[in-house]
């Protein structure tokens, strides 16, 4: 007689709706500070998907209370200009929060200029002072997404500690800092990526898997033991225009304990948890106004 294996109930882990949570409490929140905090980008150049992503984020911020400072320029500025306009950001103090949109046209120096904006001011945590201050485990304004993969593996199971994490990636946007932040939190964690080799071994043990790659479909069921943790960050439009993730979606329900869906997992997130750190910046700039 053949045994019947049993399904899990798999958690759809709604994006979208914590998002909107996280956004209502900073809104109340905002409305009791003495002035509006201020996030000031810098867009360069006329990427097209830059300039969807700037206005994505300004229109998030304004809803909550953040006022929003777009700074338009040329590609063709150099390098030291760049540079010098981040640095009077800098110094204006009713700015509180900067980011540089990325990716900067080919002639610049990324890292260069991320270095430029001031730490405290650093919303998308990118800065190598923030990125030191999470790898010791000091308080830091961390890089947005990863935060909010922490936030959506806390809302299935907020005690990690001693759990197997995997996270497949390893950029900075992403993978080196969510590897951080699984230590702090007292997990194992290996981190893996697009080329390791046997990646079905290094996952299948697993109680979490964040993958941020960016391959449509990589992590497949045979990858992952049942009741596993889903945090799906890759996002990839297919040549159909199905818009899909680096999890085979589909093949999870009722094998994984938890999954998010792309869309409407990690990205509605990482928007709020920009708009948490422009709060943050504020708060530990102006110690003495009053906190929710």
């Amino acid at each position: 007689m053949v045994e019947k294996k049993e399904k899990v109930k798999t958690k759809i882990i709604d994006g979208k709706k914590m998002a909107a949570a996280i956004e209502k409490k900073l809104q109340a929140e905002i409305q009791t500070f003495e002035r509006k905090p201020q996030m000031a980008v810098i867009l360069v150049g006329d990427n097209p998907a830059s300039l969807i992503y700037v206005n994505h984020k300004k229109k998030a911020a304004e809803k909550v209370g953040i006022d929003v400072a777009i700074y338009h320029l040329s590609p063709v500025m150099t390098q030291d200009a760049l540079i010098s306009f981040v640095e009077e950001l800098n110094r204006n103090e009713g700015v509180d929060g900067i980011i540089v949109q990325l990716p900067l046209p080919k002639h610049f120096d990324e890292n260069a200029v991320i270095n430029a904006i001031s730490p405290a001011k650093d919303i998308d945590g990118l800065n190598y002072i923030n990125m030191g201050k999470l790898f010791i485990g000091q308080p830091s304004l961390v890089p947005c997404t990863p935060l909010a993969c922490m936030a959506l593996i806390k809302s299935v199971s907020r005690n990690l500690v001693g759990k197997t994490a995997v996270v497949v990636g390893r950029s900075r946007l992403v993978g080196k800092p969510m590897v951080q932040l699984l230590l702090n939190e007292q997990c194992t964690v290996t981190q893996a990526h697009s080329k390791t080799k046997h990646l079905s071994d290094v996952c299948k043990n697993a109680d979490i898997i964040v993958s941020a790659t960016g391959c449509a479909g990589l992590i497949r069921k045979k990858f992952v033991k049942k009741g596993a943790i889903l945090i799906d960050v890759g996002i990839v439009r297919t040549a159909s225009k199905k818009i899909t993730g680096d999890i085979a979606y589909e093949e999870m329900l009722g094998h994984a304990k938890a999954i998010t869906p792309v869309p409407g997992g990690v990205g509605p997130m990482t928007v709020a948890m920009l708009l948490s750190n422009v709060v943050k910046a504020y708060r530990d700039a102006n110690v003495l106004l009053p906190r929710i």
